[in-house]
């Protein structure tokens, strides 16, 4: 059976980040003779932006973020249903995200290297501030969330087993989490002590700034787990990868997996960065992350060999020449990058069509 792969479009420069992944898929489709189907959701989905744009006042946004946070947990548990392994979508307002992330149990994962040692950070986005639901009065907004013994344990399993999927035999030196557990009586530590112990491995349970003081003070041993509340890890993502990985955040993509039985096999892609609404419509956002997500998604999920190694040399190459969107100090626009990288992966002689399709 051909590969399915699902798409996703928020507003702001989603649109034209779409359309980068899709030629670059399409690409790297022809260059391995494979057949690729995408599957695009029928809905633009609304950025922050454009939610205060279009709605007046907070129940018409409350409204809106729910229709989009309905309509996407629909479309990824279909993909789930049907089959597909991998859905990539473009930034959406964060609190439609995190409704459906809460619904789906999700975790986002990334590894973070230099020479020496390797960072997996695994963000809990499945509970806790970032997640739940308003609830307003005269000049206040109540906030409702949970954290769950439950979800606690689904999101230290899964980051145990990436950890022994990304090092093959070798003994991870510590577990971190980094929540704000003073907040929570007792519970959260209570609960990771009993987790620990059932999965026989050292978790130290620390304050997010006890754990960057220990970052800055000693730097990563070889092999670490960071399991990060949103809190922390929305901020702290950007600045480990600037400064442990030396990567920026627009030339970075990540994946979302889902600890939801039904969707278990649906791996989400995003570019780290967001939606750049200042930027639509210019042509000029940076594509590097998309490209990335794109080579990520041809190799692991639809059979393209090669597709990541192929594309990063791609785009070293188009680096040395200088083609750069404005950000990264060049003069050209997002299709100029995006064809100058297009060009050195197509290879002559081999075809294979993508199918697109809309899904309601």
């Amino acid at each position: 059976m051909d590969p399915t792969i699902g798409l996703a479009v928020g507003r702001g420069t989603g649109p034209e980040l779409a359309n980068v992944f899709e030629r670059v898929l399409i690409t790297l489709g022809k260059a391995s003779s494979t057949t690729i189907r995408i599957v695009r959701s029928p809905r633009l989905y609304h950025s922050y932006f454009s939610l205060k744009a279009e709605g007046s006042g907070f129940a018409e946004i409350g409204g809106l973020t729910r229709q989009d946070a309905d309509h996407y947990e629909r479309f990824c548990r279909a993909q789930a249903l049907a089959g597909t392994t991998a859905v990539f979508r473009t930034a959406i307002n964060a609190q439609s995200l995190y409704l459906v992330r809460e619904r789906l149990q999700a975790v986002k994962v990334d590894l973070i290297e230099d020479r020496d040692s390797s960072l997996l950070m695994v963000r809990d986005e499945a509970q806790g501030f970032y997640t739940g639901e308003n609830s307003h009065g005269p000049g206040v907004v109540h906030r409702t969330m949970k954290f769950s013994a439950e979800i606690t344990g689904k999101v230290v399993a899964a980051a145990l087993e990436r950890a022994r999927r990304q090092w093959p035999g070798e003994q991870v030196e510590r577990v971190v989490m980094a929540y704000k557990f003073h907040l929570l009586d007792g519970a959260l530590g209570d609960w990771v002590e009993e987790i620990a112990a059932r999965h026989g491995v050292e978790i130290a349970l620390a304050q997010p700034d006890t754990v960057n003081r220990n970052l800055i003070e000693h730097g990563l041993p070889r092999r670490t787990v960071i399991i990060g509340a949103n809190e922390w890890a929305d901020i702290m993502h950007v600045v480990l990868l600037d400064r442990l990985g030396s990567e920026r955040q627009e030339n970075r993509y990540t994946e979302n997996i889902h600890l939801r039985p039904d969707v278990a096999g649906l791996v989400e892609y995003q570019t780290v960065h967001g939606s750049a609404d200042d930027l639509a419509g210019l042509g000029i956002v940076n594509p590097v992350a998309t490209i990335r997500a794109a080579a990520a998604i041809a190799e692991r999920h639809a059979g393209c060999a090669g597709a990541i190694k192929s594309t990063e040399d791609a785009l070293d190459s188009v680096g040395r020449q200088g083609i750069t969107t404005p950000d990264l100090g060049g003069p050209h626009s997002t299709t100029e990058v995006t064809e100058a990288v297009v060009d050195l992966l197509k290879q002559p002689g081999r075809s294979a069509d993508v199918l697109s399709a809309v899904e309601g």
